[in-house]
């Protein structure tokens, strides 16, 4: 008997309490649960009124109340249910001893984007390490890039989220990092996915790449590999996908016939890598099947059939603690369950999966760039915590003119801030921006600010002196364009000024002053036009 007690799987242990409505940890599967014993019935004058009509009707509450508190226990995830099984330490022990975690060295703080109050942004990486998997899956023993990114922004309301998809193969300023102890050479142009395993990185230099390319304060790290898709999509029963036509692909080995199909395992992970059978076969294609695939793995995860289900949510936290990498700051059972709280919170119909806009790099066709002034737009709003399901912003109320006297003329209505502003086109104004604030990494916040209201050829140049206010300055013959450029950043008129050494092809010289910290630019309240974007709840996207 003792043998067979140690032979059981741990999740058939938890069974469901009626007298609580909620799962509890039964130490002996197999041996009837002792219960308090039965009251003696009650006589008939002492029992509820309304004969067994009632009796049943009260029952069904009971029931109800139960089946909302089981609900509601277990909606929040599997991190949720094994915090609060209290008795049983040894389940709290086995899942944190499962989790690893990395503690990230980030830099000076003054380097680091502004926090966006109480948002959370994750920092999701999907590393195409091939350690312990052997041939199948390519490279055998490869330590993996950043294959798939996603940066998931949670809304400080909890009302909403957005998922950014980086391209692994987009072109991008790597900074220098430190892990262990050394610090990595930065690049100035690199692939996105080698910010993590190329040269030792770790995902603290992903970390920072992603940073210093959005300008977004990133909270917290997430790693998965290859492994943690199949067991995660095994642990809910599989994951349900759509191919809008028949798939062969011998380089991820799906082959999935059109239609709908429930994937697990080796297909799930499959149908993730997938991408020289469908569209243009290309990362680009890959990253819309993540994106349904992922939104279709929520949609399973907050489901009836797995949060009412101790044997798959034991399975999925289990696979999930084993799988994940984590920075320290999350990295316990507890502080898990405090982050599948905040997630668990947002409606799936308002968790949209959005591409960073990119477009072909003209030095390599087969490598990307960012698109602007569509990447710093996305990248504004996710900063700035703007909904992009909820992009309307709300129209500013009329302001009625003042009645004129009787036999007067009405007033002329004053003039707005801007209504004096040149017709410039900002995509042809060359803008060179130097920091002479003092604080790091403004230059490359006010570029990403520039271009994502339309000045493209705006780039940082080396710190300029320290000085109190900001300035533009201009050569001979550009007056309006610097007038176009004052007017985007709110700078009064006496900031601009002619520079007679500059020669006619020049460009245009932005020199940030203290007083830049003071006054932050309006975020835009709309996404970029042409925008690629999944809603979680969208259930008709398929493969194509």
């Amino acid at each position: 008997m003792q043998q067979d007690r140690q032979e059981v799987d741990p999740a058939d242990q938890w069974v469901l309490d009626p007298d609580t409505g909620q799962y509890r940890l039964d130490p002996a599967p197999g041996i009837p649960v002792q219960r308090r014993a039965a009251p003696d019935p009650a006589p008939a004058a002492e029992r509820a009124p309304g004969g067994r009509a009632a009796q049943r009707r009260a029952g069904a509450a009971r029931r109800g109340r139960r089946r909302r508190v089981l609900k509601w226990t277990a909606g929040v995830g599997a991190m949720v249910l094994v915090a609060g099984c209290g008795g049983a330490y040894y389940v709290y022990q086995h899942f944190n001893n499962n989790i690893t975690a990395v503690k990230v060295q980030l830099g000076s703080e003054e380097e680091r984007p502004k926090a966006a109050g109480d948002a959370l942004n994750i920092l999701v990486l999907g590393t195409d390490s091939r350690e312990g998997l052997g041939r199948e899956y390519g490279d055998e023993g490869s330590t993996g890039h950043a294959d798939t990114t996603l940066l998931f922004h949670i809304a400080k309301d909890r009302s909403n989220a957005t998922v950014m998809s980086i391209p692994r193969d987009l072109m991008v300023p790597i900074p220098e990092c430190e892990t262990a102890g050394k610090k990595i050479p930065g690049s100035a142009r690199a692939m996105f996915n080698t910010s993590l395993g190329q040269d030792g990185r770790d995902p603290g230099c992903s970390w920072k790449t992603v940073e210093k390319m959005t300008g977004i304060r990133v909270d917290h790290f997430v790693m998965v590999n290859f492994d943690a898709v199949k067991t995660l999509s095994t642990a809910v029963g599989g994951v349900e996908v759509c191919a809008a036509k028949d798939i062969n692909d011998p380089d991820s080995h799906l082959k999935m016939s059109r239609g709908r199909h429930v994937v697990q395992g080796d297909e799930a992970l499959a149908f993730v890598r997938t991408r020289h059978a469908v569209g243009l076969g290309g990362d680009l294609t890959r990253i819309p099947l993540q994106q349904q695939f992922i939104s279709s793995m929520i949609r399973t995860v907050k489901s009836g059939d797995t949060l009412t289900s101790p044997t798959k949510l034991w399975k999925l936290a289990d696979a999930a603690t084993k799988a994940l990498t984590v920075d320290s700051g999350i990295g316990s059972v507890d502080r898990l369950k405090d982050l599948a709280l905040d997630v668990s919170g947002v409606d799936t119909r308002n968790i949209t999966f959005a591409t960073v806009p990119v477009l072909d790099d003209p030095k390599d066709e087969n490598r990307l760039v960012l698109k602007q002034p569509d990447a710093g737009q996305l990248f504004s709003m996710v900063a700035t915590d703007r909904s992009l399901t909820e992009t309307a912003a709300p129209a500013a109320p009329a302001t009625p003119a003042p009645a004129a006297p009787d036999g007067a003329a009405a007033p002329a209505p004053a003039p707005s801030p801007t209504a004096a502003a040149p017709t410039v086109d900002a995509k042809d104004v060359r803008v060179t921006v130097r920091n002479g604030s003092g604080t790091p990494g403004q230059a490359q916040q006010a570029v990403d600010r520039l271009q994502a209201k339309g000045f493209g050829r705006a780039a940082t140049a080396a710190n300029a002196a320290a000085t109190a206010t900001t300035s533009v300055s201009y050569p001979a013959g550009h007056a309006e364009q610097a007038s176009a450029l004052a007017t985007a950043l709110g700078l009064p008129a006496e900031a601009v000024r002619e520079d007679p050494k500059a020669g006619a092809r020049d460009a245009l010289v932005l020199v940030l002053g203290k007083d830049v910290l003071a006054t932050p630019s309006a975020a835009p309240t709309e996404a970029p036009k042409d925008l690629q974007r999944v809603q979680a709840d969208d259930t008709d996207i398929c493969a194509k």
